[in-house]
């Protein structure tokens, strides 16, 4: 943390003016207290960590409410060595002169004084949200840009006549925009302070129902999903981990690199995040469908559908009775027998889970069949010696697993035909392949369906093995509490009580022995945060709701990006895939996106969508747009690379560009989220024809913060 000697002030030699302690004394003061406050924070906190960490481990419950404490100690220790004064991200000052600081985190000295507000809170909304039109009873508005842990510098803002007291000459917006196309990085630049009236009111927007972003390039789509998953955790307790929690779902690796750093900065390390290859286990692999009319096919929610009809399949009871040898008499088990126990397991038990349900069904039908007093666990023994038994009921309803059960239905036409009967005898014919398991992006909501539906071949073996340990610690307490009675002098008293059976069980956690942890990203999940949104297919959509049974979704996309086209409005494709509650919010500045390129990019997507909701850009870089030759990248690169000591670029659409620590080579589609101050497209005509290649010359274009060049070959 810089020393309180130094001052939280690093002005350059041209803003000096602003550097007038009538002007900045008052943030001195403030920020010599935040300092003082925040080393004191940090020491109580290590040690509050220690001790928590000192402490015993405790089981079940208590094991976990002692990881939950350690979990976010050490992530609120984490954000506050991390900033330390540039914590806080600007002031306000309301109309009782007192200012009130707003910072990353909430932070209160000894005496109870509230040195920074966290900007989620309700009372910090005006810092976001006041403009001069509706000033939300604010004087003034404070904004800091912190450069290595220092103000280089701030922003005012006045909403009355009485604010330009104590206020620096004022740039108005002018120098704040231009603010917004400062270099970028291989890091999404922390851009809270930055956060505009239209960003912030969906920011704070309630969390029920589905809640649509749409806007254009540059509009801050990206940072309005990521600020407000943060905010629904600090705002909505209906939303807490140990409710589901918020998962976070992003269109590609790139993507989730660049925006890594973002929420760890708000102070939310909890928020779960994925693209939606990582919900598959095959995902990692899976190679883009060759045919589009195969990927069609396969991405209706009609064929995820499907999925229940061929694990039905599976579930079919015996039509024929069979005697069962038992050492206590044969047993005759009929085939209405078999239907009674096929029905015993709750609608929605998965496929393999049911099995277990069926057999105990089987043993409790069976026993009693039997005269006389038999007892239950000897004749559990001998049912599973039935090899005729056993046999028959695995035949009937087998173990199955996921990859399995997709692969059979594009390698058994007959097994399609069964399971999708709407398909043409031409349909069924593409969708054949030889390796049925050559998994491609298209087969991932149905692998994500199967395994969601038949659960986990390998349960039936770990609930056994959990069966076994309760039994073996039953089994040690009961030694225990006989040591424990021998120990008592009169074998009276309270502890005479041990001998009971359920104050013995009461004794044994179940959830401290051996188990199988849940997957991290299989659900369900309090709310879902989807960014690029219009690229899904019905089918991925399925693969989120299953996920999200409260249907509490932030849908954040642009109509006019999707790559495959978007005829519906928001409105029909979301109620089409199973959502009832939709709300839409537009964004239409385009703060990142110069003029110039603007008016590069507008005409490639209007071409194949005149009713593209193209943003407006605020700001005005001052570099035209470029074309030349792709013989002149190597240079183009060069010389700005020696002007530019920071900054990134990316050359998009050359395969045979090797990246470079500053230079990104990208196709089209996986440049999509992404910012860089140079864009090099190379041989944008040959990104496709169509909507298709429009937008990816579109999306490419716009991922320019300062300038795009256009290279062709000759």
């Amino acid at each position: 943390m810089t020393s309180p000697t130094t001052g939280a002030f690093d002005l350059p030699d041209h803003l000096s003016p602003k550097a007038d302690p009538m002007l900045i004394a008052r943030d001195e003061q403030h920020f010599a207290a935040t300092g003082e406050c925040l080393e004191q924070a940090i020491a109580e906190l290590s040690d509050r960590l220690d001790a928590a960490r000192r402490a015993p481990g405790g089981i079940g419950r208590g094991a976990m409410d002692r990881d939950v404490e350690i979990h976010r100690l050490t992530g609120r220790l984490r954000a506050l060595r991390r900033f330390g004064w540039d914590l806080c991200l600007g002031r306000i000052v309301g109309e009782d002169a007192e200012p009130v600081y707003i910072g990353r985190l909430g932070l209160t000295d000894s005496a109870g004084r509230r040195l920074l507000l966290d900007w989620r809170s309700p009372a910090a909304e005006p810092f976001f949200a006041a403009t001069h039109a509706h000033p939300m009873r604010l004087v003034s508005r404070r904004r800091y840009r912190w450069t290595r842990g220092r103000i280089s510098d701030y922003w005012d803002e006045v909403f009355t006549a009485d604010g330009l007291e104590g206020h620096a000459a004022l740039d108005d917006q002018s120098a704040f925009i231009a603010g917004l196309g400062g270099t970028r990085s291989d890091r999404m630049r922390d851009v809270l302070a930055t956060i505009q009236a239209d960003q912030d009111a969906i920011i704070r927007a309630g969390s029920r129902g589905a809640l649509v972003v749409d806007g254009g390039p540059g509009t801050g789509k990206t940072v309005v999903a990521l600020h407000r998953s943060a905010h629904l955790l600090y705002a909505d307790p209906r939303l807490g981990h140990r409710r589901g929690g918020v998962l976070f779902v992003g269109p590609h690796q790139p993507y989730l690199a660049y925006v890594s750093d973002v929420l760890p900065s708000l102070g939310e390390e909890g928020v779960q995040t994925c693209t939606l290859r990582d919900l598959v286990a095959e995902g990692a692999g899976a190679a883009v469908e060759a045919d589009p009319e195969v990927a069609r096919l396969k991405s209706s929610a009609d064929m995820v559908k499907a999925i229940e009809t061929a694990v039905r399949f599976y579930e079919e009871p015996p039509a024929k009775g069979m005697t069962v040898t038992t050492d206590w008499a044969d047993i005759r088990l009929s085939a209405d027998d078999w239907a009674e126990a096929f029905d015993a397991p709750e609608p929605g038990t998965p496929h393999n889970e049911a099995r277990d349900r069926i057999w105990e069904e089987l043993v409790t039908i069976l026993l009693g069949k039997l005269d006389g007093d038999v007892p239950p666990d000897p004749f559990r023994r001998s049912l599973s010696q039935d090899e005729e038994l056993v046999g028959t009921l695995h035949r009937a309803w087998p173990l199955l697993e996921a990859a399995d059960l997709v692969g059979d239905l594009w390698s058994v036409p007959a097994y399609l035909r069964k399971c999708a009967p709407w398909l043409g005898p031409d349909d069924v014919r593409k969708l054949w392949r030889a390796d049925a398991q050559a998994w491609t992006v298209s087969d991932l909501p149905l692998l994500d369906a199967a395994r969601q539906r038949l659960g986990d071949p390998e349960a039936s073996l770990r609930r056994r093995r959990h069966r076994a340990s309760v039994a073996a610690e039953r089994e040690r307490m009961a030694g225990v509490i006989d040591n424990v009675l021998a120990a008592d002098d009169d074998g009276e008293g309270a502890v005479t009580m041990l001998r009971g059976r359920d104050l013995q069980d009461s004794l044994i956690d179940e959830a401290a022995l051996p188990g199988a942890g849940p997957e991290p990203l299989a659900g369900p999940f309090a709310h879902i945060v989807v960014d690029e949104a219009q690229e899904l297919t019905d089918a991925e959509w399925q693969m989120l709701l299953l996920r999200c049974p409260s249907r509490s979704f932030t849908i954040v996309g642009d109509r006019a990006q999707a790559r495959h086209g978007f005829t519906e409005s928001w409105e029909e494709r979301l109620e089409r895939i199973g959502f009832d509650r939709i709300d839409v919010a537009s964004l239409s500045i385009n703060y990142r996106t110069p003029e110039e390129v603007m008016a590069e990019a507008e005409p490639a997507i209007r071409a194949a969508l005149p009713d593209a909701n193209v943003p407006t850009s605020v700001r005005s870089s001052g570099i035209p747009v470029v074309r030349g030759s792709v013989t002149d990248l190597d240079a183009i690169l060069d010389d700005w690379l020696s002007a530019h000591a920071d900054g990134i670029a990316c050359v998009i659409g050359d395969p045979t560009f090797r990246a470079t620590p500053r230079v990104r080579s990208l196709t089209p589609e996986l440049s999509k989220g992404l910012e860089f101050d140079l864009v090099v497209l190379v041989d944008p005509e040959d990104f496709g024809t169509g909507i298709e290649g429009a937008v990816d010359r579109y999306v490419a274009m716009t991922r320019a913060t300062q300038r795009l060049v256009v290279l062709t070959r000759p």
